[in-house]
């Protein structure tokens, strides 16, 4: 019996076949690794035309209706998470695609966030970078952390993990979202902010955790940077378009902000000509919230046992 072909997306670091026990499934699937990202649809076309199973990083490839309908091999797309904007999973079930998913750690963004959150207040990339190239001992003063007052738009899973580390910091923590209520912010241990305006003006950091929806779209522009003070600091490691990218930018170059920290971008991998890459004031990281070695085993486990369940006419995990 020919074997079923299976392509892995996106395996920036090529793990995916050692962190995973993929034995289950070998007699009948061969798989095949994709390290590099495919840019346009054409490319994608052309690479996958081949194959029936596909496994998807997250959402750094999306799959449309209109490239989904030019994969007409495709019989199972597997996603890690249980939650994927990036594909139409009512397109792909009307075309006979049965689309899973993987379970997702909240751990490893909380402790980015921190990293991230660390950095800023002390300079850390800096003060290194200085370090290494012979340059001045010390020439940055950095922020408490103690005292400050941190900020949380959101305060589901991830940002109540946030706030709790914020307080064992000794921060005063603040949270704002459309449907916090006050009985949720008093069992997380925070205080909740009368609107979004209120959190952005007092707030020393702002961290923002908050799922990608129309109401959350563009939350953060212009007018909510420039509520901010004038030293602090905005991090995001959710999704980029919550934040107005052209507005940041402008925000960091004119100083309206101290400074910021995302992990999160419109354009996945950033050109290296955007001007994002060129801003002194901006601590970036290429969306390493999940990319942790537990996560990582979670993800390409379950990934293979979704295949297996398809394999045997049971699905397990199905979206949509």
């Amino acid at each position: 019996m020919e074997k079923l072909r299976c392509a892995v997306l996106d395996d920036y670091q090529g793990v995916s076949t050692r962190l995973a026990d993929w034995s289950s499934v070998s007699g009948q699937v061969e798989v095949t690794v994709f390290r590099e990202h495919f840019s346009g649809e054409e490319e994608l076309v052309a690479a996958l035309s081949p194959f029936d199973l596909l496994v998807v990083m997250r959402e750094r490839t999306p799959f449309p209706k209109a490239l989904l309908e030019r994969l007409p091999r495709l019989r199972l797309l597997v996603t890690t998470g249980m939650r994927n904007a990036s594909i139409d999973v009512a397109a792909a079930t009307a075309r006979g695609v049965t689309v899973c998913g993987t379970a997702s750690a909240t751990e490893p963004p909380v402790e980015l966030t921190w990293a991230l959150i660390l950095a800023l207040a002390r300079n850390v990339v800096g003060e290194s970078t200085a370090f290494r190239q012979g340059g001045p001992w010390q020439h940055s003063v950095g922020v408490d952390l103690h005292g400050k007052r941190l900020g949380l738009l959101g305060l589901g899973k991830i940002g109540s993990r946030v706030a709790r580390v914020g307080a064992a910091f000794g921060m005063e923590v603040a949270a704002w979202s459309p449907n916090l209520t006050d009985a949720r912010a008093g069992e997380v241990g925070v205080t909740r902010a009368e609107s979004k305006e209120a959190l952005l003006e007092t707030s020393d950091f702002v961290s923002i955790h908050l799922v990608l929806g129309e109401r959350s779209r563009g939350l953060v522009g212009r007018a909510e940077l420039a509520r901010m003070r004038p030293a602090a600091y905005l991090i995001n490691t959710s999704r980029a378009a919550i934040v107005d990218q052209a507005a940041l930018v402008e925000a960091l170059q004119q100083g309206v902000i101290a400074g910021a920290a995302v992990d999160v971008f419109e354009t996945e991998p950033v050109p290296v000509d955007d001007v994002l890459r060129t801003l002194p004031n901006l601590l970036a990281t290429p969306h390493l919230g999940y990319v942790s070695q537990g996560n990582y085993a979670t993800y390409f486990r379950e990934a293979v046992e979704d295949i297996r369940a398809f394999l045997d006419g049971a699905p397990i995990r199905r979206l949509g």
